[in-house]
């Protein structure tokens, strides 16, 4: 009876193990397709901070071409946003697993947490410090990023976040228009490069 309880647990231990391994296949395999919101970000995120915010505060640059870039600043992000939803909708009616539920969780959370922070700042200061919120909201992307690898087993994703992570340190060194360039590279790191390799594998 000890035997057949003890062959039992076995079964049942190596089956849960089993579960766990399938879920974080499919998991995987779904991420190679979601490497395309890692694409899209990405570049959002670079051309937003390279080509809108840190070449306009290093260069001299016309006003009319400032109103092109301010218009891009706005307008890069809500296409993000809008391309996201779109993807995530679409994929409801794909397979949805729970690790998959939860790094929707762990990147809902980065945003409110960003949008928390920005609210803490100007109760506190009475404005917004552009200089400390870059390093941390890096740093609140590197934590996700690493989650993100860590839950899904990818090295790359887990290497890109701890380099986005020490980036967001070296950045506190500087002044606003370097930490911009700063941030643009590291998203290049941390999401562009993964984000292509990613996808290519789909």
């Amino acid at each position: 009876m000890d035997t057949t309880k003890s062959n039992s647990d076995t079964f049942n231990e190596t089956q849960s193990l089993q579960v766990i391994k399938e879920m974080i296949q499919v998991s995987q395999k779904k991420l190679k397709n979601d490497g395309i919101l890692f694409i899209v970000w990405g570049w959002v995120s670079f051309i937003n901070y390279f080509f809108c915010n840190y070449l306009p505060s290093a260069l001299t640059t016309p006003n009319q071409i400032m109103q092109i870039v301010r218009f891009f600043r706005v307008a890069l992000p809500i296409l993000g946003i809008a391309f996201t939803l779109y993807y995530i909708l679409k994929q409801r009616k794909k397979v949805t697993t729970h690790i998959g539920i939860t790094l929707r969780y762990v990147w809902s959370s980065l945003f409110i947490s960003m949008i928390l922070i920005n609210l803490i700042q100007f109760n506190v200061l009475q404005k917004i410090s552009f200089e400390l919120q870059h390093p941390i909201f890096m740093v609140l992307i590197a934590f996700a990023t690493v989650l993100t690898g860590g839950v899904l087993r990818y090295r790359l994703i887990i290497f890109g976040g701890i380099i986005f992570g020490l980036l967001a340190y070296i950045s506190s060194y500087f002044a606003l228009q370097e930490q911009l360039l700063i941030d643009a590279i590291a998203w290049i790191i941390a999401f562009i490069i993964p984000g292509h390799l990613l996808y290519s594998k789909r």
